[in-house]
Formats: C-alpha cells, sequence, structure tokens
C-alpha cells in the first residue's frame, strides 16, 4: 500500500476518484459491482435514489433489509444487495455467491409484511 493511501487508512478517510484510480494502478482492485454500476447509470434499472417515499414502502424496504443481515447463512455480497421498494414492489439488485442465495433473498423478500410483488435481479456472481 503506497503511503498516501496508508495514511487516509489511518485517518479514517474514504478514498473515492482520483485517488482510487491511483489506487488501482498500484495494485488494488476495482469494487466487484463496477461494471454493474456504470449500467445504472442509463436511468433503465432501479437504483436505491429510486426507493418509494411513502413510509409503508421505507418500512418494507427496513424489515427485507433487517431480515437479510439477520441471515448469518448469507455472504457478505448477499448481506448488501440494493433493495428498492416502490408501491410495495420489491425489487432486488447485485451480485450474489450461489443460487440458493438468490432464492433465499427473493423467499425472505416474499414473506414481508406489505410486499406486493418481487422482482428479484439478483445476479450470481461468476469466480
Amino acid at each position: 500500500m503506497n503511503v498516501f493511501l496508508r495514511a487516509c487508512a489511518i485517518a479514517g478517510i474514504l478514498v473515492t476518484g482520483p485517488a482510487l484510480v491511483l489506487a488501482e494502478q498500484h495494485g488494488g482492485t476495482k469494487a466487484d459491482n463496477t461494471e454493474r454500476n456504470e449500467r445504472d447509470r442509463d436511468g433503465k434499472t432501479l437504483t436505491p435514489t429510486d426507493q418509494g417515499g411513502s413510509a409503508e414502502d421505507r418500512d418494507v424496504t427496513a424489515a427485507v433489509r433487517k431480515a437479510i443481515v439477520a441471515d448469518d447463512a448469507l455472504s457478505t455480497n448477499a448481506q448488501n444487495v440494493k433493495i428498492v421498494t416502490v408501491a410495495g414492489v420489491v425489487t432486488l439488485r447485485g451480485p450474489v455467491e450461489t443460487p440458493a442465495e438468490k432464492a433465499a433473498i427473493a423467499a425472505t423478500a416474499e414473506k414481508t409484511k406489505g410486499v406486493k410483488r418481487v422482482d428479484n435481479q439478483l445476479e450470481i456472481k461468476t469466480q
């Protein structure tokens, strides 16, 4: 790790933008979902900024997140999937490790009170 990045880590500074590029040039790696984030910029897919503004939608998203995070059998990637609720429809997006994780997260969302439908867009991470 170069001196700049080590100093940032010690100071607790979030490294983004040009500093992240610098880190990549010096042996760091890009985040798992960099290419997916590029795809999200086209405006055709739901992102967390599209979250419904009603109290019901926020409560549904919070309940789904809480249930997913409580499942210790899920990987860190699975516990960090995007959850977007609009008018009771929950959209799940992001990488998961296995088909079983994909199914488990969808099942968790489907059984959450207030969910009308689940749009499961989770992607199984390729090794």
